[in-house]
């Protein structure tokens, strides 16, 4: 309801003189004197008024010289949504007015059929039905938020519980070879202590050894996409040799690049000097790709690893020639457990880069891939790191 004490601002929009001064006349004469009006002539006065102040309801009259007919709604609905709109028509234009308030006027008033009552109960109901819009309009937009907050919940839920599924079946799997394999060793030295040769027993427990360690492996990178998962992540910026760090990556991998017949090589561009990173982020970025560029290209082939210095960053680039990543698998190329059709019985968990994106992520970088099919591969690395 409406307070009587308040004073009503009403905003009339109506060329005609006559007719807006015997509009005044009706409000000045009502019992409960509690309206204020602003009489404009054209539809621009009243943007000025509006964008001025604020009004309670406006009266408008769909004849105006600057704006014929219903054009004049919806210009005023988007400068006053919140305000109601009663239109002014004349009798031969009366299924126009009621088009008006299928289109957003909250009432319409024949100007013949105007007196005092008429005109103070049209203020009020139209204000009273605004009122109630917005307050409908309010619950509905909360109820569509709700909705979209529970859906997004609901297809995060079913996003973990895939992700459980996935990383159970791939437990069983990864963890099962492992497993086997230092079941079968152990059994072997166990049955066969005193008939084995050193050199025999040598190598089943260098087979337990690496077993292990691919089992360690395994549990590491599961735990860092949890970590990850989890918003646990955290880059921890401190001074580093960065091409003394790269150096570092390649000569860890050039025992597996000799392994494949792999020329590895490594180049720098521009002038690093010592820069702020995080250097178990980095381990995991570097370390990630360049075994991958290594682990996916062809014998005998080259791979590239560049390291590009600009001013207030640091690109990593690796580049290889080997079995390429099919389009569609580069859609879903950084989600966990995902590998590639192509990549057939080469040993991987599917993790390797998706905790490459995490740490790109965490770092404030970003990464891009380029990759054909027998073709080969670059990714590219863009990492904010500060020169000190």
């Amino acid at each position: 309801m409406i307070a009587a004490s308040y004073s009503l601002q009403i905003l009339l929009i109506e060329d005609n003189l006559a007719e807006a001064r015997l509009l005044q006349e009706y409000l000045k004469q009502a019992k409960s004197k509690n309206f204020s009006l602003v009489h404009v002539q054209r539809l621009r006065d009243a943007f000025n008024k509006l964008s001025q102040s604020t009004y309670d309801v406006i009266l408008l009259d769909l004849t105006l010289p600057d704006s014929q007919g219903l054009s004049s709604l919806p210009l005023l609905i988007c400068q006053a949504p919140s305000t109601p709109i009663v239109v002014l028509t004349n009798t031969n234009d009366e299924e126009l007015a009621i088009e008006a308030v299928r289109q957003g006027a909250q009432d319409y008033l024949v100007k013949r059929q105007v007196n005092v009552d008429v005109l103070v109960r049209a203020v009020h109901y139209a204000i009273e039905r605004k009122q109630l819009l917005e307050s409908l309009r309010t619950v509905n937009q909360t109820l569509e938020t709700r909705v979209e907050e529970r859906t997004a919940e609901l297809v995060k839920a079913k996003e973990i519980n895939q992700f459980k599924s996935e990383f159970v079946s791939m437990l069983s799997h990864d963890i099962r070879n492992p497993l086997n394999t230092i079941l079968l060793a152990a059994g072997l030295l166990q049955k066969n202590d005193d008939k084995l040769t050193k050199d025999k027993k040598f190598t089943h427990l260098q087979m337990i050894r690496s077993a292990i360690k691919n089992m360690a492996q395994l549990l590491d990178e599961v735990s860092f996409i949890g970590k990850a998962e989890s918003s646990k992540l955290r880059c921890e910026l401190s001074p580093m040799d960065l091409e003394a760090f790269c150096n570092q990556i390649v000569e860890e991998a050039q025992l597996t690049a000799l392994d494949k017949d792999l020329t590895l090589v490594f180049t720098t561009f521009g002038e690093l000097g010592e820069r702020l990173g995080d250097e178990n982020l980095l381990r995991h970025i570097l370390g990630n790709l360049l075994n991958n560029a290594i682990k996916y290209s062809l014998p005998g082939g080259i791979v590239r690893f560049e390291l590009i210095a600009q001013e207030n960053s640091v690109i990593f680039k690796f580049q290889d020639w080997g079995i390429g990543i099919a389009q569609q698998d580069q859609k879903r190329l950084f989600q966990p457990f995902h590998r590639g059709e192509n990549v057939g019985k080469l040993p991987g968990t599917g993790l390797g880069l998706a905790i490459v994106k995490k740490c790109v992520e965490a770092h404030g970088g970003e990464i891009v891939v380029n990759s054909q099919i027998e073709v080969g591969t670059t990714f590219i690395v863009t990492l904010p790191l500060m020169r000190i």
